[in-house]
């Protein structure tokens, strides 16, 4: 392959990362790992292969939508900050356009999967959950409330009750304990990146709770969030979804996750290396929750709430 040749590979691939590099893998890659873990949970060992990849798929589509979009709308913000300069959107490798329409062709494959394959419950989930984060968190709540990360969690609640959803088609108590559970472990996950990520989000002017109204607030309602959290998670083995292996994690997990938290307040600590644990350590044990639910499911029959036909 001559020089030219060589070069217009190179630009294909540059330009072919660059598409995946909006979508924000990593936060793909938790969503599928939380959205299995529904699916599985709810279907208590009877698994419809095709249902649990048409799900996972449509919905990680769905979330690379998300994500896309929010690139664009954040591109000003993210030209502050260190972490975000180098975007594609910020630096122009890909235009606003390119991004919003692939953004939108995600969108639109990703919710025509889940509409065909699962039901109209799992769908309207998928569907509040990409309106909360495009509409109201990315172009309103993020730039001008410090309840933001609060209105953000949500979205980041819904893959696993989608999963749950796709297999039973109605919202229980098991669905509405995953969605409190999910939306509450978001918080000091969230709030942890804000400290250590300080300088970035005040340069950006963008008032999470650490830059509006201090670290020491910051650090108790980390406290006080991974506390709450701890409780609801036990709720889905005592209400009967899961079992004592789930409750021996989840306990486990979220002790040491508190008592990491509480190390906050010794005196001397660096506050930077201290969030950074914290929130390591918070996907430590979303990813140990999702797993051991998906496994130690529980065969019993629980009352929904409320309930969609396809």
């Amino acid at each position: 392959m001559n020089s030219q040749g060589l070069s217009m590979s190179a630009k294909l691939k540059s330009r072919l990362q660059a598409y995946v590099q909006v979508t924000k893998p990593g936060i793909i890659m938790g969503n599928l790992i939380s959205v299995a873990g529904g699916f599985l949970l709810a279907a208590k060992g009877n698994v419809d292969l095709t249902l649990m990849f048409t799900t996972m798929i449509g919905l990680s589509l769905v979330v690379a939508s998300g994500c896309s979009i929010n690139n664009c709308i954040d591109r000003d913000i993210d030209a502050k900050m260190k972490r975000t300069r180098n975007r594609v959107t910020v630096t122009g490798e890909l235009s606003v356009r390119a991004v919003m329409i692939y953004g939108i062709s995600l969108g639109i494959i990703g919710f025509s999967l889940l509409g065909i394959f699962t039901n109209s419950l799992a769908v309207l989930f998928a569907a509040i959950g990409y309106l909360v984060y495009v509409g109201v968190y990315s172009l309103y709540m993020k730039r001008h409330s410090v309840y933001g990360t609060l209105v953000g969690s949500f979205s980041g609640a819904v893959p696993p009750v989608v999963g749950y959803c796709a297999v039973r088609g109605e919202m229980d108590a098991g669905a509405a304990i995953l969605l409190l559970m999910f939306s509450l472990w978001q918080m000091p996950h969230s709030y942890a990146i804000a400290i250590f990520r300080f300088n970035d989000y005040a340069a950006a002017n963008i008032p999470v709770l650490p830059v509006a109204e201090g670290i020491t607030k910051a650090k108790l309602h980390i406290v006080l969030y991974i506390a709450v959290f701890a409780l609801v998670s036990a709720l889905l083995p005592l209400a009967g979804y899961t079992g004592i292996a789930f409750m021996a994690v989840t306990c486990a997990t979220s002790l040491w996750w508190l008592a990491m938290a509480l190390r906050g307040y010794r005196h001397g600590i660096n506050l930077q290396s201290w969030a950074r644990q914290v929130f390591g350590f918070s996907i430590v044990t979303i990813t140990a929750l999702s797993v051991t639910m998906a496994l130690d499911f529980q065969l019993v029959t629980q009352t929904p709430l409320l309930t969609l036909v396809q």
